[in-house]
């Protein structure tokens, strides 16, 4: 847990130096242009830093029963990677948020309300929540670009060209998911009237893989094995083991989207019924309730003006499925088969240990 604790503000700290190098660029555009780094603070200031914990252990599972020294510089590389990492998900939050139509994050207002609520205050022409969902999406491709010249920046600094080399592969492989990931995701929200039970099912669970599983978990586990400069065997357990956790990392995520406690998750409760998100949990709902229920389902899911009565139907009516019991069962599943993966393997035991512990973190979590 100290070395977490430590690891989060090593990250912290990388991403205020950088931010602070970019903002004196920002502003040399004009005074105008400086809430893009502003509303880029808040947003990458605190939060879990799953993704740089990973980052750092998949580094050092390898790198601590490699023959050669861990050296204080190659840790500034994996710390700068891990807070590019980070940069990224910002990225990806925000426009995730546009996408959604999602009114807050982390309790706070989503970027494309925080710039709709400057365009209030400053009572400018036009529609506040077109320049809102503008702006956020400007602002998603600057951190975008951002933890493209992090990422850069500190593989640069490595000494080991074929070691970054690897990296930047894997980060590539990683944007090129979360992308199309996303697409499913929108796709599914809207092709699902085309598909059966099973296929919806099998759609859902593409979109957990590619959206969610292996750019929260796998990716960044083998971008700091990459780093350490990781054998084939190696990056095969640590995929074997992130793959998996990824997959129960998004089910919980899916039930806390439609059960979670607003207090808690910083979203309104219900909030996935809301933006009619076509998760594994409703696809297995629809498949298990009488077809009157399943087209009450698929008229309310998605309707932004839910009433608190409308979700709770919903919710009663996904929890009377025995849906919820699945996929409970699925996250046990999948968290054994990750847990599996380390058994026997030739990774720094410490390190392992560690991967272990954030297994519960992941799956176990309120928020």
């Amino acid at each position: 847990m100290a070395d977490s604790v430590k690891l989060v503000d090593l990250v912290q700290a990388r991403i205020d130096r950088f931010l602070d190098d970019r903002a004196s660029i920002v502003s040399s555009v004009g005074v105008d242009v400086t809430s893009l780094v502003d509303f880029s603070r808040q947003f990458l200031s605190g939060g879990k830093r799953f993704r740089a914990q990973f980052c750092h252990w998949g580094w050092r599972a390898v790198a601590a029963v490699r023959d050669e020294p861990i050296t204080q510089r190659e840790l500034d590389v994996v710390v700068g990677v891990a807070s590019a990492l980070e940069i990224f998900h910002a990225a990806a939050l925000v426009h995730d948020d546009v996408i959604d139509r999602s009114d807050t994050r982390r309790g706070a207002a989503s970027a494309h309300r925080r710039f709709a609520q400057l365009h209030t205050a400053g009572r400018w022409a036009g529609d506040p929540d077109a320049f809102g969902q503008s702006a956020a999406i400007l602002l998603g491709d600057l951190l975008l670009g951002w933890s493209d010249e992090l990422l850069d920046e500190s593989l640069a600094e490595s000494g080991a060209p074929a070691r970054a080399r690897a990296a930047r592969r894997q980060f590539n492989t990683m944007r090129t998911d979360v992308t199309a990931g996303q697409y499913l995701d929108v796709l599914e929200e809207n092709a699902w009237v085309d598909r059966d039970e099973q296929e919806l099912l099998a759609a859902a669970e593409r979109v957990i893989v590619f959206k969610s599983a292996k750019y929260s978990i796998e990716a960044p586990l083998l971008i700091g094995a990459a780093i350490a400069g990781a054998r084939e065997g190696q990056l095969e357990t640590l995929s074997g083991f992130g793959l998996p956790l990824g997959i129960a990392f998004q089910l919980r995520d899916d039930l806390l989207g439609v059960f979670g406690d607003a207090s808690v998750t910083g979203k309104p409760s219900g909030d996935d019924l809301r933006e009619g998100k076509r998760t594994v949990l409703i696809a297995l709902a629809r498949a298990r309730v009488p077809a009157s229920v399943r087209r009450a389902v698929d008229e309310l899911l998605g309707d932004p003006e839910l009433t608190a009565e409308q979700v709770l139907m919903l919710q009663g009516a996904i929890r009377d499925s025995g849906a919820v019991d699945e996929v409970e069962r699925m996250i046990a599943r999948n968290v054994d088969r990750a847990n599996a993966a380390l058994d026997e393997s030739d990774l720094d035991e410490t390190s392992v240990a560690a991967l272990r512990r954030l297994t519960h973190r992941v799956t176990d979590r309120e928020a």
